[in-house]
């Protein structure tokens, strides 16, 4: 049982919550919870014998042992992932609960759906003429300031920094995730918008934290195509599809914490889930000038693309 006397309901990822803490960032459930009726738990719980009893030459990383997953950040809190079934955080002294939640939020939800075997790349997706579309790469690319351009277009949000693959009758679908975005400053800037009216985040005080509820999309959608972004000294924006076998090195480069997945004993699994995805799903690869702002020129390259476009 969760130890507390006041539990809170959330759902994200298609998934029902039952916490013990407050998670103002996710949708609240429609009915009322107890944690044996929830898809997972959040909760609080002392972790001090558990973390002692792990070898302290692992403590700088991630710890896998069988069917749960640990980590610890300094002077914050210890985070433990078990069974896809509960999050559990014991906080030191000086723990705070607004960066708690960055890490709940992030790796320990990436690891809970890798646990429940769904696929969890990094990236966002947007909800474009009735599919999902999404945009991955290496942190920087430009791949929430790419989905904020959409949105500035009228398309909604499903996800931002974790996508979550589910197959469906041989299709793999987008489950949305939760409605807030992280921008960094410049992004904000660049699109006319007031830092003063969002809040930085705990440890990065030029990344905030934006609502989305009115542009979020809450319902999954199928899977239209992969875009993966990179940032080079090209005059240019290029555009250039992903063949063959290459496709799958994209999935596997940018699955969230992919490197702990063979430590999961999760290699195989990722490898067939990763390759039924592929036959109806197309990638391509954009490589955007690191001189220029140039998230409103993808739009319409996209666009053009998803709409039958020839673009070479």
């Amino acid at each position: 049982m969760l130890n507390t006397d006041k539990t809170y309901a959330y759902t994200t990822f298609g998934l029902t919550i039952a916490s013990d803490m407050l998670l103002p960032e996710l949708e609240k459930a429609s009915c009322n919870l107890t944690d044996s009726g929830a898809d997972f738990q959040i909760r609080r719980q002392d972790l001090a014998k558990e973390w002692s009893e792990t070898d302290p030459l692992d403590r700088k990383g991630f710890i896998v042992e069988e069917n749960r997953v640990m980590f610890e950040v300094p002077e914050l809190a210890v985070f433990s992932i078990e069974g896809g079934k509960t999050i559990t955080v014991s906080f030191s002294e000086e723990g705070n609960e607004d960066r708690v939640r960055l890490y709940i939020l992030g790796s320990c939800m990436g690891i809970m759906l890798m646990q429940r075997k769904v696929l969890a790349l990094h990236g966002s997706a947007i909800a474009i003429d009735g599919k999902a579309y999404v945009f991955i790469g290496e942190s920087g690319a430009g791949k929430s300031t790419l989905a904020s351009s959409f949105m500035k277009q009228g398309y909604k949000l499903l996800s931002d920094d974790i996508v979550a693959l589910s197959m469906k009758e041989g299709t793999p679908w987008v489950t949305p995730s939760y409605p807030q975005q992280k921008l960094w400053l410049e992004s904000i800037q660049a699109f006319e918008m007031k830092a003063t009216d969002y809040e930085p985040l705990f440890d990065r005080i030029t990344k905030f934290s934006i609502p989305v509820r009115a542009d979020f999309q809450n319902t999954p959608m199928p899977l239209g195509g992969i875009f993966e972004l990179s940032c080079e000294d090209v005059e240019a924006i290029e555009l250039h599809p992903v063949k063959k076998l290459h496709r799958l090195q994209v999935l596997y480069t940018h699955t969230y914490r992919r490197s702990i997945l063979e430590r999961m004993g999760m290699m195989a699994w990722h490898f067939t889930y990763c390759a039924e995805c592929l036959p109806s799903v197309s990638i391509y690869r954009i490589i955007r000038p690191t001189s220029a702002f140039t998230a409103h020129d993808l739009v319409d390259i996209i666009t053009h693309v998803i709409q039958g476009g020839n673009r070479k």
